[in-house]
């Protein structure tokens, strides 16, 4: 199948990069057996600028590109995803130009940041199909418009996703958590309750709080290989499935994952991968348990990476997301369309 992805490509990021979802997707499409063309809105706005200072971009240039794409690869599917910079005149003008080819629209943020869910609902008008990282159960608000509404994961990638720390206990870190966003979040109250309860000994580390830098890239990769456990912890708690990014990022490279019981992931998760909690006591006493008891930890970690490689991986992820766009029969039984 031939299928234009639109999304941020992070290709001038030169190498230093966040794990993208989106670049999950593209490669998944492609190892799915998909002729795959990446258009990615912020790098051809900053290659069409003058100075090639993406500012000075022409909006209407950037989508005048992407309607010349669509002419020229001639598309059975379109996958378009946080490409702010096209406009839902430029997708309208495609069903126009070629009603055959399919338009699919992913959105990987939360719906209680009111500008995304916002920006969910401006894109069901075009798309045949929305796919959004929380779960069905909550997606009824969008109903009514052009698109069908779908729940995606958060998937991990084998070749991004390459350690095991469920392997070993030689790591420098017992527990991770990154984040440096604090909108629409009271998250860093459970750090500090736990940063102030937790033994001397046990080794938290928080890139991205309390005047700690972020850490990208291979910085970023090589403290997960260095870790035991994670904390999922999102802005807020309680979406049906929902969660952050990380949670395949922690979970696929063998941390063992704490994550809140009220996202309901053990609806289609195995007995004894994830750990959840459903308060600051909890949490605690659940760090603290597998704290000391190192073989649990690692037999829960092994189980949630090798769920994740197998059933949640950007190939059956990608493949998902073209069968239930394209109204086609399901190739797999995937975990997360049971309830």
């Amino acid at each position: 199948m031939r299928i234009i992805h639109v999304d941020n490509h992070q290709q001038r990021k030169y190498g230093h990069t966040r794990v993208s979802w989106a670049i999950k997707l593209y490669t998944g499409l492609v190892r799915a057996g998909h002729n795959v063309l990446a258009f990615s809105d912020r790098d051809v706005a900053a290659f069409e600028a003058p100075l090639r200072i993406r500012e000075l971009a022409s909006r209407k240039k950037v989508n005048r590109r992407l309607l010349q794409t669509v002419e020229a690869f001639e598309p059975d599917l379109l996958v378009f995803g946080h490409c702010d910079l096209i406009d839902n005149k430029t997708f309208a003008e495609i069903r126009r130009m070629r009603p055959q080819t399919v338009i699919a629209a992913c959105n990987n943020d939360p719906l209680f940041v009111p500008r995304n869910a916002a920006n969910i609902a401006m894109r069901c008008e075009v798309a045949d199909a929305m796919f959004v990282s929380t779960g069905v159960a909550e997606l009824a608000r969008f109903e009514g418009k052009e698109a069908t509404l779908w729940h995606m994961p958060n998937p991990v990638d084998p070749a991004v996703e390459t350690w095991d720390c469920s392997a070993h206990s030689n790591q420098s870190v017992d527990l991770l958590f990154c984040s440096k966003a604090q909108a629409y979040t009271e998250r860093g109250k459970l750090v500090d309750y736990l940063r102030e309860r937790l033994p001397q000994d046990f080794r938290f580390a928080t890139p991205g709080m309390f005047d700690q830098p972020t850490v990208w890239g291979r910085d970023y990769d090589r403290m997960l290989g260095d870790s035991k456990m994670g904390l999922n912890l999102n802005r807020q708690e309680g979406l049906q499935w929902y969660s952050s990014a990380r949670i395949a990022q922690m979970a696929g490279n063998g941390l063992l994952v704490f994550t809140h019981a009220a996202a309901r992931f053990d609806e289609f998760m195995p007995a004894e991968s994830l750990v959840y909690f459903d308060s600051e006591e909890s949490l605690l006493r659940r760090l603290l348990e597998f704290h000391e008891d190192d073989a649990r930890r690692r037999h829960w970690a092994s189980r949630a990476r090798a769920f994740f490689h197998r059933e949640i991986n950007n190939r059956l992820y990608a493949q998902y997301i073209v069968e239930s766009a394209m109204n086609l029969p399901y190739s797999h039984d995937y975990v997360w369309i049971r309830n």
